[in-house]
């Protein structure tokens, strides 16, 4: 995958007073992403998901989730109001390696990612946590907690990552509208410790 240069958040005016940021959430191929984005949407999501065929099952490997039946082709999106002057415009990124191409377009401008994770298949998170550490994307690892997952302790799964010290990985559950909207609320805390000033509105 070719990565252009680091992404820098660029301010935009908010006339209205509410600040809107941008947010792209990425994770291995069904891991849950358009889950998490329908679960905590105000708005009806746009879903690009589109049944999958025989004819893709050389690109994508149905390993760990063989009852998917569907995949996204190019990005999802949704929208959360937290208050009356903070919005949240939420991007899922697609996770088929020949999609990758798109991962520059879709964080541009955002203040910051989740990296949704399953700890059956951890090694599908490396590729979109180097991409936001190459990109100095400050993120979150959210571990989706799948029924059939063996639980296994944050620190753990910190360590196996080996994200920085100062990642927060944290539980979630994306079917839930609290659990994710909990998981953005980090990051937005998370992102505003590690940037000077605050944060820039989304840049569209």
């Amino acid at each position: 995958m070719a990565v252009n240069a680091p992404h820098t958040p660029a301010a935009s005016a908010v006339a209205d007073g509410v600040r809107r940021l941008k947010i792209v959430i990425g994770g291995g191929f069904g891991v849950g992403k358009t889950t998490a984005v329908g679960a905590v949407s105000e708005i009806e999501p746009l879903l690009t998901e589109e049944t999958m065929t025989v004819a893709s099952t050389h690109a994508d490997s149905l390993h760990g989730v063989p009852q998917k039946t569907t995949t996204t082709v190019g990005l999802d999106f949704g929208r959360l109001t937290l208050d009356a002057r903070l919005q949240l415009f939420l991007f899922g990124m697609t996770g088929q390696d020949r999609f990758k191409e798109l991962w520059d377009e879709l964080a541009r401008g955002a203040v910051g990612a989740v990296v949704l994770a399953d700890t059956r298949r951890l090694a599908d998170s490396f590729d979109v946590i180097t991409f936001a550490e190459y990109n100095r994307l400050p993120f979150v690892v959210a571990v989706n907690m799948f029924p059939d997952a063996h639980p296994h302790d944050l620190d753990d799964v910190k360590d196996a990552l080996g994200v920085g010290a100062d990642v927060p990985v944290v539980a979630c559950d994306a079917r839930e509208r609290g659990s994710v909207a909990s998981v953005l609320l980090t990051l937005v805390d998370h992102a505003t410790r590690r940037r000077p000033g605050p944060l820039s509105p989304l840049d569209t």
